[in-house]
């Protein structure tokens, strides 16, 4: 192992904690609401402690969907409680994106964010557990487990590389027509927002032309080591949101747990901890061969599914390239082990370009807000099917309050704060959002940045109770569909390429001062 400043030798620290839990709640992630059945896998909350005596970073995954309703803000509140000595606003935490985990919105929320102002919709026959109970614990969990890491720091180095793992595809096609002007096409704030671009559309739509994305195929890899030079543990940066099984009523982290199995099988019980890179274009199923991949995993795995669980060869087959990247990246990564390391780490907020309602979105939504409200929730079905239904539809309802919601403001709020974090540990670097960030923006930042390697982190928390949702591109806006309307989008592509242009302004600065202090030293 190689130190390059014993004046700035690594401390590292891992800890996790398994926030499963057997409780009724509310699974987000879709429209409806999906109550709890059971547990398919873990869902897990991973944190990592690194300091070097002169600043520090406290990473913090957690197998959820998005980070909202002041979660990050409790986390930290209850780190201070029990840890004075932390610097909790060194805390990046982030999504996985699962869709498959409980609740972390508050009783307020529990059904579906902002649905503050609004009661959700009547669950008569269907139990549901305390929401607010539920986001007590998870917090606790978390803020245990960011004390237990910073308490654990020991001497230790870090490697670093990237390899090959295609995980995600571009989940947008793109059609020679305009999909809204066919006839008998919805129209609504889910599925009526199309345009030349339908997310999940159709491939064999003799009117498909393309898709609107491409794919990333590659992981970026942060290991650790303790003093002896042993695997304790690695960050593993994935540009794809955990979305397989999304429809499940049972709890799972998605393909996260099969990486997570095939890693340790080789190496033992080591932590891992995901991170998402920009993958809001992007998912974990590929939309045009389906008849060979089926062949591919029937072949494969045959009917080796005992929980019965929704896209499982997927899962199993992403896992397995995950883990062949890792062991591919460290065979020739851990050649050049640090304990020694540079380490700056920015937080800073930066105001983004919000995406406008215009008068006439905002008149749409009123009329078909009032539309919406007009009719009556469903009492016939069984109470799941009623759930399904009476939830959708105060979603719906809820989806037009926020467009009126946002257009009331605009004019004085023409900006979005955003917390985000920018570090350097030696060559890598971290930069955070707190978006489902298309893809095009992660390639402009790793293109310009000054550091050898760039790890996007996106769908990372921030203060207050909004977080998530969707950054659209300039050519997402136009071929609209879901993910790039104005439903989806509280930030313009101006405001993405905000976001890009401060994220580089903070890389530079760290990588200029970081030069200037080397050249001091020597």
């Amino acid at each position: 192992m190689n130190a390059t400043n014993t004046k700035q030798a690594l401390s590292i620290g891992w800890a996790s904690r398994d926030v499963s839990t057997t409780e009724p709640l509310n699974i987000p992630g879709q429209f409806h609401m999906r109550i709890s059945q059971g547990i398919i896998d873990p869902i897990t909350v991973t944190a990592l402690a690194i300091d070097n005596g002169e600043d520090s970073v406290i990473f913090l995954s957690a197998d959820i969907v998005v980070i909202r309703a002041h979660l990050l803000d409790r986390i930290r509140e209850r780190v201070a409680e029990l840890d004075a000595g932390v610097p909790v606003m060194k805390i990046l935490m982030n999504a996985t994106h699962t869709h498959t985990a409980p609740t972390t919105y508050g009783e307020r929320s529990a059904w579906r964010p902002g649905s503050d102002d609004v009661d959700g919709p009547p669950h008569e026959g269907v139990e549901i557990a305390s929401a607010a109970k539920y986001q007590d614990f998870f917090v606790n969990e978390s803020a245990e487990a960011v004390v237990e890491a910073w308490k654990k720091r020991a001497p230790g180095g870090v490697a670093y590389g990237y390899g090959f793992a295609v995980v995600a595809h571009s989940r947008r096609e793109v059609y020679f027509d305009d999909i809204s002007k066919r006839p008998g096409m919805e129209r609504n704030s889910r599925h009526g927002v199309h345009g030349h671009a339908m997310m999940y559309g159709s491939t064999r739509d003799p009117m498909f032309s393309h898709y609107e994305a491409g794919t990333d195929p590659f992981i970026n890899l942060l290991y650790t080591f303790d003093a002896q030079g042993r695997l304790t543990g690695a960050i593993v940066n994935v540009p794809c949101p955990a979305q397989n099984s999304e429809g499940e009523r049972r709890l799972s982290a998605s393909y996260w747990h099969e990486a997570r199995e095939a890693i340790r099988k080789q190496y033992g019980n080591i932590f891992i901890l995901p991170q998402c890179a920009a993958g809001g274009d992007l998912s974990p199923r590929i939309q045009h061969y389906h008849k060979a991949e089926e062949r591919r995993f029937a072949l494969k795995y045959g009917d080796n599914n005992p929980k019965n669980v929704s896209e499982y060869g997927r899962r199993l087959d992403i896992g397995e390239r995950i883990a062949a990247a890792f062991t591919e990246v460290l065979e020739w990564a851990r050649k050049d082990i640090r304990t020694a390391l540079p380490l700056q780490h920015s937080v800073e907020t930066v105001h983004l370009s919000r995406r406008m309602i215009s008068d006439e979105d905002v008149n749409q939504a009123r009329a078909e807000l009032a539309e919406l409200e007009k009719e009556p929730f469903k009492t016939d079905g069984d109470p799941i099917q009623r759930l399904d239904h009476n939830s959708t539809l105060v979603a719906g309802r809820n989806r037009y309050r926020g467009i009126i919601a946002r257009y009331e403001k605009q004019a004085t709020e023409p900006k979005l704060p955003m917390e985000m974090h920018v570090l350097h540990l030696g060559e890598v670097a971290f930069a955070s959002n707190r978006f489902e960030l298309y893809m095009d923006y992660m390639h402009r930042i790793q293109a310009r940045s000054p550091f050898t390697q760039t790890f996007v982190v996106q769908l990372a928390g921030t203060p207050g109770p909004e977080g998530g949702s969707y950054l659209a591109t300039e050519r997402g806006v136009w071929g609209r569909g879901y993910s790039a309307s104005i439903y989806c989008n509280v930030v313009s592509p101006q405001g993405g390429q905000d976001l890009v242009e401060a994220t580089l302004a903070t890389l530079n600065k760290l990588y200029e001062k970081n030069a200037e202090q080397e050249k001091n030293n020597a």
